[in-house]
């Protein structure tokens, strides 16, 4: 199965190579975010291999460079495209030729303004790469779009603000679709599109049905006509809008993305007769939210990535820093990255960077894994370690606090010490916090709500004697108490209102807590109960698996649209086409493989239960990708990498971001504010009056400013007082005045140019 992560590394490195001046050598030009996709899959040095002599940003004066060709890598923008034209405009142009290229597509208008432009004599050649994406792992990708969130879930404010949100979510959309429909590209897949359509809520948010947002309604003698078509497109378009969930517009937005596309690329989706990938099944898009599953987001979860990210202080699930000081390790934060400190045997420090990625081989093995099983494979990895150096002697480590005593004392195997040292000290602290925190108590009452039984398959009938203590102790922490009170909710399907105010009683939550309880209703979650009231019929629900631990029972929604999926077995009405269905578009056999069987999950063991086989055979499997709209989960996360294997298809999930539970809340919080006061969006959603093209929507998105010119540094004499000046302008007898003023001349032109050259050479940190 193809990696994600290099998959955009190859295609990163097929544009640097992709150009080769006669002189060999090249300039790299770049802006701020292309730039960091950049640096996100390649080191410094690995760019500077490719025969470039020099890193430039776009937005910062740059001094000419007339013998070198540039290599352009930017994002689409019109202030991108005049600072193009801007380079060959000049009497002194500031590179020999320009080879473009745009990470996306490059609207039309912006095209014919370059073509027609000075720059175009010294254009080399244009093209497009389509990697506006961010690939975090290997079958993990992300658009890092966590405001969106709020554009998308926050009620507008009053109903003059209704028309003003919905545009703004459209743009939104639009601009999703254009990042997933990079991905679709990158993997060269015309997918079939699937997206959520639940039938128990009508649209949130920015999207709810409103008046003001309402096409015109139909004549009124248009109402006798009973069949759809009948009733003609002003009826359908006014009642549309009932329809019109994020998942639907996201959706057709990509649909007519990837038709553009096809139209200006007719090989789009195709691979040449006889190659590998000609008998690859065509994939399957699957457009979801976060609304089709509120319960993952609240659950403590005890596998080995979600329980550190759920714990501890990680930044952006790969940054870790730990407040903990102990023998060997001892954290602490750093502005631009997490550190920690290696204390030797002899007592000596070293800084390192922690960071949990792809490339920490020990990573990729446990973060899947049950805590407990995580622990036992480092017990063992680190054991059979020892037993194969022959310069350690005596009994293995039988316990953490025994590994970290003999890490202390291997400096010839750093890199190794590192890694077991990183993952033994998270283990061990989130094990204290399990233990802390009150977590197997917690756990227990939260896997009782989502999965509505008791570890032994019975209809819980004591939940609340056993909840109602944990929301009384004060050893239990307000946010873990959040969590319980929000999956009590949803396990009745709405509470009565004073049920609910006690519960906020028992728990002391505080209003900013309460809100983000109560916030559950703007993602579709009933919270508010009556005797009159019946249960909502929500057709997808979490399924049961027996055999598994008894605080990790409950698996997300996701997982049983991925199994009826594959199985053929998931209703259109939850979960229709775009378009045409794969059953509905006839393929010649010769070009597709046979369809395998599908394993269910139910008997599936998880994949770190089977030993790797020592021949590897490439298999081509066809693809589902998965995006979930306003955040996906880490638990998410792994049913993707889990159902790779069970269900044989390569599978990829993206989303607008990855939350943790405790961002989730904090979230919720200011969903009602319109997101003020929170991280991704402090100052809350941006009223704006009018409209706009998606064009100057995605300016204003990517706009940085221009860095000003450097000052040059001023001659010696215009630094001194009138008397100074005097002094010097005296004549003088002894020659060396003359040589002592040409060198502080000099002293203060060279100085100036180092400047310049530490500016240029700190430009940026790959």
């Amino acid at each position: 199965m193809a990696s994600l992560i290099t998959l955009v590394r190859n295609k990163f490195l097929e544009v640097l190579r992709s150009v080769n001046p006669p002189g060999k050598w090249k300039i790299l030009v770049v802006d701020e975010h292309s730039q960091r996709l950049l640096g996100s899959v390649l080191k410094q040095f690995d760019v500077l291999e490719e025969n470039v002599t020099l890193i430039e940003s776009i937005s910062n004066y740059r001094d000419p460079q007339p013998s070198f060709e540039a290599l352009y890598l930017l994002m689409p923008t019109s202030q991108n495209v005049d600072r193009i034209i801007k380079d060959f405009s000049g009497t002194v142009k500031q590179y020999a030729g320009a080879h473009l290229f745009f990470i996306e597509g490059l609207d039309e208008q912006l095209f014919q303004r370059l073509t027609s432009s000075s720059a175009e004599p010294y254009l080399r050649g244009l093209r497009e790469v389509f990697l506006n994406f961010w690939a975090t792992e290997a079958q993990v990708f992300s658009i890092q779009e966590p405001a969106m969130f709020f554009g998308l879930y926050s009620p507008p404010r009053s109903d003059t603000a209704f028309q003003a949100a919905r545009v703004r979510a459209e743009e939104d959309l639009r601009f999703a679709a254009k990042m997933i429909s990079n991905v679709c590209i990158t993997f060269n897949e015309f997918p079939f599109i699937r997206y959520y359509m639940p039938s128990h809520h009508p649209p949130l948010g920015s999207l709810k049905p409103h008046a003001s947002t309402r096409p015109p309604p139909p004549p009124e003698a248009s109402s006798r006509w009973r069949t759809n078509l009948a009733r003609g497109a002003e009826a359908r378009a006014y009642e549309a809008v009932e329809s019109d969930h994020a998942t639907k517009l996201l959706a057709f937005f990509v649909q007519d993305a990837l038709e553009e596309h096809k139209k200006q690329n007719p090989d789009f989706g195709k691979y040449p007769p006889g190659s590998s990938e000609a008998s690859r099944p065509r994939a399957t898009l699957i457009i979801t939210d976060r609304t089709m599953d509120m319960v993952a987001p609240f659950l403590h979860e005890f596998t080995y990535q979600a329980m550190v990210n759920d714990l501890l202080p990680i930044e952006d699930g790969s940054k870790y820093t730990s407040v903990v000081m102990c023998k060997v390790l001892a954290w602490f934060r750093s502005k631009a990255y997490d550190r920690y400190k290696f204390q030797s045997s002899v007592g000596a420090y070293e800084d390192k960077t922690a960071t949990l990625s792809d490339s920490d081989t020990v990573w990729t093995e446990i973060r899947h894994m049950h805590m407990r099983e995580a622990i036992d494979k480092l017990m063992g990895d680190f054991n059979k370690f020892l037993q194969e150096n022959a310069v350690f002697k005596g009994e293995g480590a039988a316990s953490l606090n025994d590994m970290k005593e003999m890490l202390a004392s291997l400096p010839q195997y750093q890199e190794q010490r590192e890694k077991f040292s990183l993952h033994l000290n998270m283990a061990q602290e989130c094990m204290a916090i399990f233990e802390r925190n009150k977590l197997p108590l917690v756990a227990n009452v939260e896997q009782c709500c989502a999965t509505g039984v008791t570890a032994e398959g019975k209809t819980p009938k004591h939940l609340v004697e056993e909840m109602v203590p944990l929301l009384d102790s004060r050893e239990v922490v307000n946010m873990n108490k959040v969590r319980i009170v929000a999956l009590y909710i949803q396990h009745r399907d709405g509470v009565p209102e004073e049920d609910r105010r006690r519960l906020y009683q028992h728990a002391r939550l505080t209003l900013a807590e309460q809100d983000a309880v109560n916030a559950v209703v703007h993602m579709g979650v009933r919270i508010n109960r009556t005797a009159a009231d019946r249960d909502s019929k929500k057709k997808m629900k979490q399924k049961t698996h027996g055999d598994e631990y008894e605080l990790s029972r409950y698996k997300p929604v996701l997982r049983a649209v991925l199994e009826e999926h594959v199985a053929g077995k998931l209703d259109n009405s939850l979960f229709p086409y775009v378009k045409e269905a794969p059953s509905a578009v006839p393929t010649p056999s010769s070009l597709r493989s046979p369809p395998p069987q599908p394993t269910s999950l139910r008997s599936q063991k998880p994949s770190w239960h089977r030993a790797r086989s020592g021949v590897s055979q490439v298999e081509i499997r066809g693809r589902i990708l998965v995006f979930v709209v306003g955040g996906a989960t880490f638990p998410e996360l792994r049913e993707c990498y889990q159902s790779s294997s069970a269900l044989n298809r390569d599978i990829y999930l993206g989303s607008t971001h990855t939350i943790t539970p405790r961002q989730f809340v904090d979230d919720l919080k200011a969903l009602e504010l319109g997101g003020v006061g929170s991280k991704a969006l402090p100052n809350g959603l941006r009223e704006r009056q009018g409209t706009r093209t998606f064009q100057e929507y995605y300016d204003e998105k990517y706009y940085t400013k221009d860095a000003p010119p450097p000052q040059r540094a001023a001659p010696a004499s215009s630094r001194l007082t009138p008397r100074e000046r005097e002094r010097l302008e005296a004549p003088k007898i002894s020659p060396t005045n003359s040589l002592s003023s040409s060198v502080n001349s000099m002293t203060a032109t060279q100085s100036g140019k180092d400047e310049k050259k530490k500016k240029r050479g700190g430009l940026f940190r790959f």
